[in-house]
């Protein structure tokens, strides 16, 4: 982040459309794929054929996991760090690439306005990025509405008679915050127009499509992993899927150019691979495993990326990303601010840019939390610090020696302001510690033959520090079906605030002996995974009073409000 204020500092948009960007068949030979082979978006963004993943090559590479302490409303910086360590590594003289998710629509109109990175730290072009890229998101969001509409069309089709289904679990989605479509009811206006029905929409991240996109090995897995959907139940009680419906092989042919990873570049001309994007408090957080493995065959670092703290991304790609594809993180980096350890020490978000080296020392333990967490897990441990201009000497100095005490490198990363040369200390020491002293294998938070119920309350007490964990009626009735149905030793992934190790947003820093509430598990079969949703977490967000798009606007050819 900039330190000094002698002149305004550039927006991230202005420093984007200032970068004098390379063809991206360019940033394709420079790791080895051909011209030829690419399928260009444009000049600047390409889609790359799944047979460039190369397993030999994957053993050889070196994945970075980017994670971070319990963020501030406004985020510590975690894409930004992401963007910058890969720039670093290049810039040390190493051959890196970052793998990062795509934003979705909704929080970029909604509170982010963007998540590219930012500073000289982003990837390019953002814009596009930001906005509809690839039209990966609109593929997912109507393959997931295809099999909505294929549904109720088997319900009206079926009706009154024993195939009509007794319950429909399946939900519509939208890229878009939207709370009104949280809960509303389909088929209004006459026999002609369908079957009355409660019905919903999700978030796109949060659809189980963009779930068992982002897991999927290849496309004859996606297809697998898509006949898996439990779309509802029948009156005899048995699940109904997708291959059941008969139109998985349809749902694959509109993922059919989606599923490709996505070839971009950073500021500095590196490689970049987006794909995918799932949200870390309702799903799991992570960028596709075939773009991962693609960066991983084309260079010798990777930096990727899991979304929010360590409690919420790290945790699902660690038990269930690296579980389900054989993934090994060499390093793990935590990114901190003061701004995040002030608000954990009891500071309110106004006041947080403020010099308060008591509140920053209050709130310690959320940082101290994460790094044993990591630990835990077999993680080698590098605490990244994003400095601002308001951080003072005194606080930096308390900061550093704390991590000294903690035994964990520290670093401090000047990538926002300098790009490669201002994150070269991070990636130096990140290739030190990956030589030295790499992580060792996963050591997972729970055996998959653990019953449902022993692998939530584990992460809760483990992960969290919860002292119990409770289950609403119907969350428990369901853990007992899913085991019934055969579900039981799939890995969970649970929904939660990702404001606070608990499922209470006003329980900050690195609360202890609290309860866990589970009022809500959801099955997703195809992805791979059973969700448990903890305390008030929405599936479908809501705008701000204040959302983004009321700054978002096009002046003369060119997008301004996107950041």
């Amino acid at each position: 982040m900039p330190d000094t204020a002698t002149k305004p500092f550039p927006s991230d948009i202005e420093i984007s459309r200032s970068t004098k960007l390379k063809p991206i068949s360019e940033i394709a030979q420079n790791i080895g794929i051909d011209q030829e082979d690419i399928i260009p978006y444009g000049k600047y963004k390409a889609k790359v054929p799944l047979s460039y993943i190369n397993e030999d090559k994957i053993k050889n590479s070196n994945l970075i996991l980017v994670t971070a302490i319990t963020p501030n409303k406004a985020g510590v910086g975690k894409t930004v760090t992401s963007v910058a360590l890969s720039l670093g590594l290049n810039y040390i003289g190493k051959k890196a690439a970052v793998a990062l998710r795509e934003p979705s629509l909704g929080p970029c109109f909604g509170m982010k306005g963007g998540a590219a990175g930012g500073g000289y730290s982003q990837v390019l072009p953002m814009e596009d990025i930001n906005l509809h890229f690839t039209g990966d998101f609109h593929a997912i969001t109507c393959a997931n509405n295809m099999i909505a509409a294929l549904l109720d069309n088997y319900q009206y089709q079926n009706r009154h008679t024993p195939k009509a289904l007794e319950r429909i679990v399946w939900r519509r989605v939208a890229d878009v915050n939207d709370r009104s479509l949280r809960n509303i009811v389909t088929g209004l206006g006459g026999n002609a127009n369908g079957i009355p029905t409660e019905a919903g929409f999700d978030i796109t991240p949060a659809s189980e499509i963009m779930a068992l996109f982002c897991l999927a090995s290849d496309v004859d897995d996606l297809q697998a992993r898509i006949e898996h959907i439990v779309l509802g139940f029948t009156i005899d009680k048995k699940p109904f899927t997708v291959k059941d419906l008969g139109v998985a092989e349809a749902i694959t042919v509109l993922l059919r150019d989606a599923i490709l990873p996505n070839l971009v570049q950073t500021t500095e001309q590196t490689t970049a691979f987006v794909h995918g994007g799932p949200f870390a408090n309702i799903a799991h957080g992570c960028n596709t495993v075939l773009a991962t493995k693609m960066a991983m065959s084309t260079s010798d670092y990777v930096v990727t990326e899991s979304g929010f703290g360590s409690d919420l991304g790290a945790e699902k790609f660690l038990d269930i990303k690296c579980r389900l594809s054989g993934l090994r993180p060499k390093a793990t980096v935590i990114v901190v601010t003061t701004a995040a350890l002030k608000l954990h020490g009891g500071v309110d978000a106004k006041e947080i840019s403020k010099p308060n080296l008591e509140a920053l020392i209050a709130g310690l333990p959320n940082l101290q939390r994460h790094v044993q967490n990591m630990k835990n897990f077999g993680q080698s441990v590098i605490v990244s610090f994003n400095k601002f201009k308001h951080d003072t000497e005194e606080e930096v100095n308390y900061l550093t020696n704390f991590c000294e005490q903690q035994g964990v490198v520290f670093a401090i990363n000047n990538g926002f302001a300098k790009g490669g040369e201002g994150a070269a200390d991070l990636a130096q020491k990140v290739v030190n510690v990956i030589e030295n002293n790499p992580s060792k294998d996963i050591n997972f938070t729970y055996e998959l033959g653990d019953h449902i119920k022993t692998k939530i309350e584990k992460i809760a007490k483990k992960i969290y520090r919860a002292s119990d964990v409770i289950f609403d009626k119907a969350a428990f009735a369901k853990l007992k079906s899913f085991e019934a149905n055969g579900w039981g030793n799939l890995p969970v992934c649970i929904a939660k605030t990702q404001y606070s190790f608990s499922d209470d947003e006003k329980k900050i820093c690195a609360p202890e002996g609290f309860t866990i509430n589970i009022r809500d598990l959801v099955i997703n079969a195809g992805a791979g995974f059973i969700v448990a949703v903890a305390g008030e977490i929405m599936r479908m967000p809501g705008l701000p009073k204040d959302p983004q798009a009321l700054h978002i606007k096009l002046v003369n050819g060119e997008i301004e409000g996107l950041s």
